[in-house]
């Protein structure tokens, strides 16, 4: 048996028929879609804000944000409580599928595979699933 030289575990989630993930260690928690109290003047991909057991949490739509289809939120629609640099995020999603683990060794280098690049890491392949890993700092 091979042991993976650094392996970690990622959020896996849905944007449009197409999986995205992220390192666990940046997600907080994973919350039911809420109503988010709009806000004037926001960014184009704000949603707005919710109050998080007593914080105030900006939420963005994370299809928005990357220039996807939005969708219409269901019962399946979550929100992904994400911190990057001290800073907690709310990002709408439309389904988390799962925490799965990964290596190193499964990460390919986010290549000219489309002009939005820098909003991803990288690339991990899955068995026969490709999912895509976002840069946070870039998101946000």
């Amino acid at each position: 048996m091979s042991v993976a030289i650094s392996e970690g575990q990622l959020v896996v989630f849905q944007l449009s028929d197409q999986k995205y993930a992220l390192p666990i260690e940046e997600t907080q928690e994973i919350i039911r879609m809420t109503e988010v109290t709009r806000i004037p003047n926001g960014s184009y991909y704000l949603e707005g804000i919710i109050n998080l057991r007593g914080t105030i949490l900006p939420v963005i739509n994370l299809n928005r944000r990357l220039g996807l289809p939005e969708k219409e939120a269901d019962e399946e629609t979550r929100i992904m409580v994400v911190e990057n640099k001290g800073q907690k995020v709310g990002m709408i999603v439309d389904c988390v599928l799962e925490v799965g683990r990964y290596s190193e060794s499964e990460i390919e280098p986010p290549t000219s595979v489309g002009d939005n690049m820098d909003f991803l890491r990288g690339v991990v392949k899955k068995d026969d699933q490709l999912w895509l890993l976002l840069d946070l700092n870039n998101v946000l």
